[in-house]
């Protein structure tokens, strides 16, 4: 699981540890050189400009990469809500027995989306979660079957039955959505290079005597703008998470009673 795996501030303790121990090694190999660096501060200072002009290209890759995926997550939040709530809707136009079996079920199986946006991806409670949807789903789709089967002519249970489809594939792209990380070779490029850039800068600082507070405070901000990237990636856990408000909500007024009544005829 790579980055993801690691707890939010298990993963900051590693970055600091990593770019601040960079950033030392620079200086104090700076230091070690500072009298004999005359020939050598132009070529530092070329080398560690580049570096960082290149480390600034790959951090600002990875976090827009990362800012997508949360986006596309947040999306799919509200697409799952909206056809929880269209399908509610239709259910109640259903004829009984149906209705009243559909209507139930869907109020479980909002709970559940509920849940697997509460669970970590990959984990065992979500697959519980998701193995629960399933069963679920499952049901609604024979209730379905079973209306359309009494009322084979009627366009409410058509209607019906195709915004259950829409429901079920868009829980579908939810789940797959919540694993769709940024790759592990791109966080891994920008830890690398990022202490690389910041050990070059320290070093050719160093070589200057002076700019130590400078690179300090460089090598927390590049931890900080990776951290929020590795936050992103984790939708359900750390201090930047996709809210499942619209699901709640669609739960919340599933409590009230339904707006329609149950038809009087097939």
């Amino acid at each position: 699981m790579g980055f993801f795996g690691l707890h939010v501030w298990v993963s900051a303790g590693l970055l600091v540890v990593v770019m601040v121990g960079a950033t030392l090694a620079g200086l104090l190999a700076g230091r070690a050189i500072h009298r004999r660096s005359e020939g050598f501060r132009e070529p530092f200072g070329v080398l560690q400009g580049a570096l960082v002009g290149f480390m600034g290209l790959v951090l600002a890759f990875g976090l827009s990469l990362a800012v997508g995926r949360y986006e596309a997550r947040r999306a799919n939040v509200v697409d799952e809500a909206n056809a929880i709530g269209t399908t509610y809707l239709r259910a109640q136009t259903l004829a009984e027995p149906e209705r009243t079996d559909s209507l139930r079920l869907l109020q479980g199986y909002t709970a559940t989306s509920v849940l697997i946006g509460e669970t970590v991806p990959g984990s065992a409670a979500q697959d519980r979660a998701v193995e629960e949807s399933g069963r679920q789903q499952r049901a609604l789709w024979s209730l379905a079957g079973q209306a359309l089967d009494r009322a084979p002519e009627a366009s409410a249970p058509r209607l019906y039955v195709e915004t259950l489809n829409e429901m079920f594939d868009a829980q579908a792209s939810r789940v797959y959505g919540l694993t769709n990380r940024v790759p592990t070779a791109v966080l891994v490029l920008e830890v690398v290079l990022a202490a690389v850039a910041l050990a070059a800068l320290a070093l050719h600082f160093a070589t200057l005597g002076r700019g130590v507070a400078a690179v300090l405070v460089a090598a927390l901000l590049v931890v900080l703008l990776l951290q929020v990237t590795f936050d992103l990636d984790r939708p359900t856990r750390g201090l930047i998470q996709v809210p499942a408000t619209p699901l709640v909500d669609v739960a919340t007024s599933m409590d009230e009673p339904p707006a329609a009544e149950a038809p009087a005829g097939p």
